[in-house]
């Protein structure tokens, strides 16, 4: 008894040939051998070019955010705030109001900085707390960029460089096959035209 099912034949170069539509098949059209060509080069461009963009991206933003990195804390530097009074609400114009404290801290010449801070918790008069600050003016700064930031942007500018690189080529496709559907319609169109003829011919009077 014959076992039931399709045996897949031939080796796996062979089959990847015959599913990228290139081998000799009667029943393929020119037009669709072109489409998988230019999809196969289109995706060959994409590997090719991918790869050495996205690194060349990831460097460069490896590099400048390093060099944030070394700016930020070269001018910043930490020190330790004291609370003084406490519960106060901010009197900022942003949008959100959060509570801060008045705090005092050394500033970079040795003396003693007054002002407020954003509150944290259990921020109570006496209540101390690592601070930056400025190492020119002694004012409150944000915290240096931390390296993980860093090694994030590298990598999201590596993945925006692939992007980048593949919505044209992406467009390309999408460009190609509209031509290659519209030349398949125009061919059935002809075919259908050519049956319907040949039927008329084939008529019995």
């Amino acid at each position: 008894m014959r076992k039931a099912g399709i045996r897949a034949t031939g080796s796996a170069p062979r089959r990847l040939w015959r599913r990228l539509g290139f081998e000799r098949n009667p029943l393929r059209r020119p037009v669709d051998r072109v489409q998988r060509l230019v999809a196969s080069g289109l995706l060959l461009v994409l590997l090719a070019a991918g790869p050495p963009m996205a690194a060349w991206c990831s460097g460069w933003a490896y590099d400048a955010g390093l060099r944030a990195e070394h700016s930020e804390r070269a001018n910043r530097q930490p020190t330790v705030a004291t609370v003084v009074a406490d519960g106060r609400p901010g009197s900022s114009g942003d949008r959100y109001i959060h509570e801060t404290v008045q705090a005092s801290w050394p500033g970079p010449d040795g003396r003693t900085r007054v002002g407020p801070l954003p509150s944290w918790k259990n921020a109570k008069t006496g209540a101390r707390k690592t601070i930056w600050i400025d190492r020119r003016t002694g004012e409150p700064a944000v915290r240096p960029r931390p390296h993980t930031r860093t090694v994030t942007d590298a990598a999201y500018a590596g993945g925006a460089a692939v992007i980048v690189l593949g919505l044209p080529l992406l467009l390309v496709y999408a460009l190609a096959r509209r031509h290659c559907d519209r030349h398949r319609d125009a061919l059935w169109e002809a075919d259908w035209a050519q049956m319907d003829a040949d039927a008329g011919h084939n008529r019995p009077s």
